[in-house]
């Protein structure tokens, strides 16, 4: 590249832009509404490194896991109109998930003068944030060169704050290419960072913290808690505090697997006196829902205290649903986890030291209590998994033990899926960036994949993809994006050849129709012909092992394949033909 010296175009000024963002890395797939950017990013210095990708949506969703293993923001260029559509999925995911990242895309030229005729045209929208703005942060479309600066300084700001998301920026085709007339005036990026972090009314926060210590069963339900790395060792501390159990509905990591107060997957719930909510945005924990009628109705005892502390209100979309239903809470707490978290502890602290030697060994008798169903749940699971073990085609729980038997040695991260939660249930999440959290659902998963393992290369970890097969039917071609970048990933098939959520759907729906069974799997299996994801892998350069359909020869070929990937810096897949649960 050559010196960066003084910008001479608008594309140029864009490029330093990034570069005072620390923007690392930006995915695109190519089109000329961006073409002046582009050149720019090949040839400018301090540019981030460009990631190819063969969609949009993907491009989007690499920016979106990568931000949200790493915690930096990475940026997807879009091309104009048509390219924003593409991609329109994978920003709609990120602002599902809380995750910050920035869309730029190209635009115009607004200028009707300046247009070729027809492409310019039919690719240029008045106004271009319109197509995703019920759900984005934020959008901007500059008008001039000299406005650019303001616009990436606020599209960061917006992005970080809490609660994070996507954010767009349209840039006119012209302005890129335009010959700057004057100079841009530099920002102070240290003066335009995002504000400081939501607190907590401190009345409300003192209510919340003597229900807490007051309760005789209290149990903490965390959600996105975990965005913060420090909330794995505050929400375990918290818990002790108090005797409380945690349930992590995984949207983040928030708590050890291995603690001995997580009891995620029992019925800890219809015990409770009070549970506290942390950054939970929709509690279904809280209800249990008949599948087949949508018949819900609530699993808490008649009088528990309802504690909640997260973003409420300020999450709440005029346009998508994803707020859940409102929950009636005792004392409601507006303010981010990771400011609450710390002083919630430390005022908890002091009112458990005043217990009487009643109330401590009230509260020593509780933590054994949920000690004895974490180590009983635990036990199930394994049982369970044993039980399985030689079932032909492999059964999940047989899939998810090969893998961590494979890897348990490594320094390991798993992406987001998570072999219908049997990762969760036999392996030893330890330490905060184990996993960024589940799955958003299909045509999703391949390239949150990708971008957590692009934010872990050259860091020594093993990062793994528990990979379902309809997902990777939507975004095949992300596989050459591994190999052309470089990016070491282990995916691990999990092949049940149907989109099975679906097909469970379905078999429901017969059941309570009294319609035919045998037909619930028409439209949504796959496997006339079952595609063959190996041979997929190896031709865009994968080392790939399968199909396999011995539950004894799984662990062999994953072995081979983590070689492959910390010997030899290279993506490997291994095909899994399972069952359906």
């Amino acid at each position: 590249m050559s010196s960066p010296g003084a910008p001479r175009f608008g594309s140029d000024v864009i490029v330093d832009l990034l570069s005072g963002l620390e923007i690392p890395y930006i995915a695109l797939n190519p089109g000329a509404s961006f073409r002046g950017l582009h050149d720019s990013l090949v040839n400018r210095s301090g540019a981030p490194e460009i990631i190819l990708c063969p969609h949009e949506k993907l491009a989007v969703q690499i920016a979106h896991g990568y931000a949200k293993a790493s915690g930096r923001l990475m940026a997807a260029i879009l091309h104009d109109t048509v390219g924003l559509l593409h991609g329109s999925l994978g920003i709609f995911s990120a602002y599902l998930d809380r995750v910050p990242v920035l869309i730029l895309g190209g635009a115009g030229p607004m200028d009707t003068a300046r247009r070729r005729p027809w492409i310019d045209w039919i690719h240029t929208s008045n106004i271009q944030g319109n197509a995703v703005r019920d759900f984005t942060k934020w959008d901007d479309q500059p008008a001039s060169i000299a406005a650019m600066p303001e616009a990436f300084a606020r599209a960061r700001r917006v992005a970080e704050s809490e609660p994070a998301g996507p954010v767009y920026i349209g840039l006119d085709a012209d302005l890129q290419e335009r010959e700057l007339a004057e100079p841009i005036a530099e920002l102070d990026w240290d003066r335009v960072r995002p504000a400081s972090r939501l607190g907590a009314d401190p009345e409300a926060l003192a209510a919340a913290a003597r229900s807490l210590a007051a309760a005789e069963r209290p149990l903490i339900i965390a959600a996105y808690a975990g965005r913060d790395p420090r909330a794995f060792a505050w929400i375990p501390r918290l818990a002790e505090l108090v005797g409380a159990g945690i349930v992590d509905t995984g949207d983040r990591l928030n708590a050890p697997t291995g603690h001995r107060l997580n009891v995620t997957g029992t019925d800890a719930v219809a015990d409770a006196d009070l549970v506290l909510l942390l950054d939970v945005k929709d509690a279904p924990a809280l209800v249990e829902a008949d599948k087949a009628t949508r018949a819900t109705r609530s699993r808490l005892r008649p009088g528990t205290t309802v504690v909640d502390i997260g973003f409420n209100e300020l999450q709440t979309s005029a346009w998508v649903h994803h707020h859940g239903a409102l929950t009636a809470t005792d004392i409601a707490v507006t303010a981010d986890t990771s400011v609450v978290l710390p002083e919630l502890i430390e005022r908890v602290a002091a009112l458990v030291a005043e217990d009487s030697d009643e109330r401590a060994a009230a509260r020593d008798t509780r933590r054994a209590t949920l000690a004895a169903q974490h180590a009983e749940r635990r036990a199930s699971w394994a049982a369970e998994a044993q039980a399985r073990a030689a079932e032909r085609p492999v059964s999940p729980p047989r899939l998810a033990a090969e893998v961590w038997d494979a890897i348990r040695e490594h320094d390991w991260v798993l992406t987001a899926g998570t072999a219908d939660g049997w990762a969760n249930r036999l392996w030893d999440l330890d330490r905060p960036y184990r996993h960024p959290g589940k799955s958003l659902g299909t045509a999703t998963q391949i390239g949150l994949s990708l971008g957590v393992a692009l934010a872990h290369r050259g860091s020594g970890r093993l990062v793994v993809d528990i990979q379902p097969d309809g997902d990777l039917m939507f975004d095949a071609a992300a596989l050459w994006v591994a190999s052309a970048h470089r990016i070491p990933i282990l995916v691990v098939m999990y092949n049940n050849r149907a989109y099975y959520n679906d097909w469970d759907h379905q078999i429901r729906l017969a059941r309570q129709r009294g319609t035919d069974l045998a037909k619930a799997h028409i439209g949504v299996a796959i496997e006339e012909p079952p595609p063959d994801f190996a041979g997929l892998a190896r031709s865009f350069g994968w080392h790939a092992e399968g199909p396999i359909d011995d539950p004894d020869a799984v662990g062999a070929a994953i072995r081979q394949a983590v070689t492959v990937v910390t010997d030899e810096g290279r993506p490997a897949l291994v095909d899994v033909v399972c069952q359906h649960r």
